[in-house]
Order: structure tokens, then sequence, then C-alpha cells
């Protein structure tokens, strides 16, 4: 198939009603503004357009690539899954962030048929109309498995791009009886999107991360992994996710080196929730996460001592966003500590797994 890279030539079909350069959608609702704002920043004469990471390496930065580059991204992506014109293709993640951007310019240069949908917890509510490929977090997942029309709906959408947050097992196990083709996606915003796929259900699933066709991937010295994709990063880019590499190139990420924890989507920087909360806890503590089913990640907290976990909760609710608030409050005879009297974030991650109830998340 051969794919429109002209920016000045594409046309975008939405809804089934074609834009262009000189016809952007209106501004009737957020999600059409924030389409119509990023069409007029990509139909301008400039070859860059700025993206907003999502802060998994730390605080959330602006950073400048190339058109051409995200449209070698979308190319590959339409290329794999053997997108066609006019296939209809569902946009129901943020356009702040690069999986929503690039949902769009997958549609304009594979002539791709987008479905804007408002971005909720619940993104096939209100689907009536088949859907070819569709790009979710694993939050929007979870939710439309629990009811059982948007649950059929899901079922039947021909592929599932999974990303944006760490896949639950219990959360997979599910999905590996869907007779549709579901993937797990690995990649960041430096990497314009997806740089490795893992299939979790069908006759050909895999175990392991499969680098895409233009994509090599190495280790680097405290064996995080080095990313090699020349059509869509300028230089190899090394990560903080420390990883294995197998025979066969196919790969697996162990963990992260920074401390990042990934609740329903968002990213927390526990160090920096735990300064916030230094004035209010008495004793030694530590933030850390458990898996959960539905937000993949579920931040807890271990305290090295008592606490009125009443009287806490309260105090926190009304200064921190919900998504800030412990699901579970710990309490433990000692807080791991590194030589140096730093935290020790992997025995602690063991500890509030080994302790932790789950009966009681929520």
């Amino acid at each position: 198939m051969k794919y429109n890279t002209n920016v000045h030539t594409q046309t975008l079909l939405v809804n089934g009603i074609s834009y262009s350069k000189t016809k952007l959608p209106e501004a009737s609702t957020p999600e059409m503004t924030e389409l119509h704002d990023f069409l007029l920043n990509w139909f301008n004469d400039d070859l860059f357009i700025t993206v907003q990471t999502s802060g998994s390496t730390g605080t959330p930065k602006e950073m400048k690539v190339k058109k051409e580059q995200m449209m070698n991204s979308a190319c590959a992506t339409c290329r794999y899954f053997n997108l066609n014109p006019n296939d209809r293709v569902l946009l129901c993640v943020p356009l702040t962030y690069i999986a929503g951007k690039m949902m769009v310019v997958r549609a304009l240069v594979g002539k791709l048929d987008l479905h804007v949908v408002s971005v909720s917890g619940h993104p096939l509510a209100n689907i009536s109309l088949p859907i070819r490929f569709a790009a979710m977090i694993p939050l929007q997942v979870y939710n439309s498995l629990q009811d059982s029309i948007e649950r059929n709906r899901m079922e039947n959408i021909d592929i599932i791009l999974l990303g944006g947050g760490r896949i639950d097992p219990g959360l997979e196990k599910e999905l590996n009886i869907f007779r549709n083709s579901i993937y797990v996606s690995y990649g960041m915003t430096e990497t314009l999107s997806h740089i490795a796929l893992r299939k979790i259900n069908g006759l050909d699933a895999s175990q392991h991360y499969i680098p895409l066709p233009f994509v090599k991937v190495s280790l680097s010295s405290d064996e995080t992994l080095i990313v090699d994709a020349p059509l869509v990063c300028e230089n190899k880019l090394i990560t903080n996710d420390i990883a294995v590499i197998y025979s066969d190139g196919s790969f697996d990420i162990l963990g992260r080196k920074d401390n990042i924890v990934n609740s329903g989507g968002i990213k927390i920087q526990i160090e920096l929730l735990e300064e916030e909360l230094k004035p209010i806890i008495p004793h030694p503590f530590a933030i850390s996460s458990v898996p959960d089913l539905k937000y993949g990640e579920a931040l807890v907290l271990l305290v090295n001592g008592k606490i009125d976990e009443e009287a806490f909760l309260f105090k926190i609710k009304k200064s921190f966003p919900p998504y800030q608030i412990p699901k579970q409050i710990i309490e433990v005879d000692e807080i791991p500590y590194t030589s140096t009297g730093k935290i020790n974030r992997a025995a602690t991650k063991i500890l509030a797994q080994k302790q932790i109830d789950y009966s009681k998340l929520t």
C-alpha cells in the first residue's frame, strides 16, 4: 500500500467527514477542539511539531519531533497491522500525549476513518459501529470488561493495542480467551509510540516483546534497554527500563530504574509524594505499589509504627488528588533501607506484596 506522507496534500476522514489543510473540523467539543488545534499545527510549514512527554522519566516536558518521523512510525504501524484505506479506527485516548497524536497521524497517512469519542474510562459505551483498530489503556479495557455490552463491543474490535501502563497478569489472563487480536505495546514519547509489540492471545501469542522490523535493542552497562530506531529517533535512546534480551531479539522489561508508579495511566513520582507526606506522618514510611487488576499498579503506604488510618486519610483527602491517595496502609516492623541510607525500593515492593490484603484494594 502507498502511504500519503505529503503533509500538505493529506486529508483526514473523521466520522466519515473529510478534512484538510483548507478545511479544519469545527471546535464543537473538547475532543474536536484538540483535533482542530493539532491539525492546525500539523498542516503548517514547520517541519517539527511539539509533543509532551508523560513523565515516565521524571517531570513531564515538551519536546520537538519531526513530522517525518511521526509519519514513519505511522506507516510502520499501518503496515504491521495491515490497515487499509477507510478502515475505521478509534481515537479514545487524549490528544495531549503521543498516543493520541499518533492515532491521528496513522489516519492521515493510511487514509483511515478516524472515529472520535470522548476520553473516558468507558470509551465503548456509546459505540455501535464496527471498529477495525483501537488503542486503549488498561483501565479502559478493565472497565469495558465489567459491562456485558461494552465487553461484546471490545470483542468485536479486530485489533486492540494496549499501552500507557503495566498490564496486570489477571487482566491479561481474562483477555487470553478473546478471539480478536490484542497486543501490548512498548514505547514512549521519545520513540513516537510503540517500537515493540507482544501479542497476548491466540495461537501466535508471545511471552516477550518483539521489536518492529526497523528497531534494534541492546543493553546498557546498567542493564537498561537501549533502543536504536533510526526511523523515529535521531540517536540511540538509553531508557530507564531494566530489561533482558533473548537470543531471538525479543525482550522483557523487568522493572524501572527510576521510581515512577503508573496507576490507571497516571504517573506518580513516589519520591516527590513522600516529601509532601513527611509533615503528616510521624513515623518512618515509604510509598510503594502492588499489582492491581483495575489500575495496573495500586499505590500503597508502608509505615513503621501505629497510624490512625481514618484521621490520616481524612487529612490527606483535603489536600491531595485522588490518584495520590494510597489504596492501602500497611504497618511494618521496619522500612528497608540501602547501605547508603536510602529507601530500598526493590525490597519495599517485595514487602508490600507480601503483606498487602488484596481483598481490601479498591
